[in-house]
């Protein structure tokens, strides 16, 4: 059955749903048998100051010095820079089917997501996802972070439509259901195929 609520404006995350994860747990494992540093003690450090740099609070050099950078290293920062960068990847279905969609039914497209802000540029640039996204509404610009409500408020009130008319996929459940609490229409993204026959119930198909 289809949506009575005509859906005008999709929300969309970008780590595991239009790109892999910049920057997770497998990453950071990854990083630190590449150079030669103490997996338990990245993460720890990792952990303790990450939120701070997804909300804006600190520059990607300020998160670096305080997880890896705190003592010399045989490596260069660049080097670590251009680690992380590398870790992305594009889900290409995904990115195919969101500037599909936007054409023919015309909808406002709009990213929220936690990211800190160099890392969240160059993704955004690098996979052309500026090219279809109206908006960002990056926990680094606006300095909320899933799973606070009030990222998907200041969502809601830049794209200036009611929550009903919004889908928002997501692949974090939690955060699909706070955004559900505030009215918005949830997807919990997994996998293209079952994206496509959730998006259907909305009346969004190709």
């Amino acid at each position: 059955m289809k949506q009575e609520q005509k859906i005008t404006t999709l929300f969309l995350d970008i780590g595991g749903v239009l790109l892999t994860n910049g920057w997770d747990r497998g990453a950071r494992k990854l990083a630190a048998s590449t150079f030669n540093l103490e997996p338990a003690e990245l993460e720890e450090r990792h952990h303790l100051t990450f939120d701070t740099y997804e909300e804006g609070k600190l520059t990607l050099d300020e998160y670096l010095n305080r997880i890896v950078f705190y003592e010399p290293r045989p490596f260069s920062r660049e080097q670590f820079t251009d680690f992380i960068y590398a870790q992305s990847a594009p889900y290409s279905d995904m990115l195919a089917l969101i500037p599909k969609l936007k054409e023919k039914y015309k909808l406002k497209i709009a990213i929220v997501n936690n990211e800190g802000r160099e890392l969240n540029e160059y993704r955004i640039a690098h996979f052309g996802i500026n090219k279809f996204v109206d908006f960002f509404i990056s926990s680094c610009f606006v300095h909320f972070r899933k799973p606070d409500a009030d990222i998907f408020k200041i969502a809601l009130d830049i794209a200036q439509v009611p929550a009903s008319q919004v889908v928002y996929i997501e692949d974090r459940a939690m955060f699909v259901s706070v955004a559900e609490g505030l009215g918005l229409n949830g997807i919990v993204h997994s996998a293209y195929e079952d994206t496509l026959v959730k998006l259907e119930k909305f009346g969004l198909t190709l």
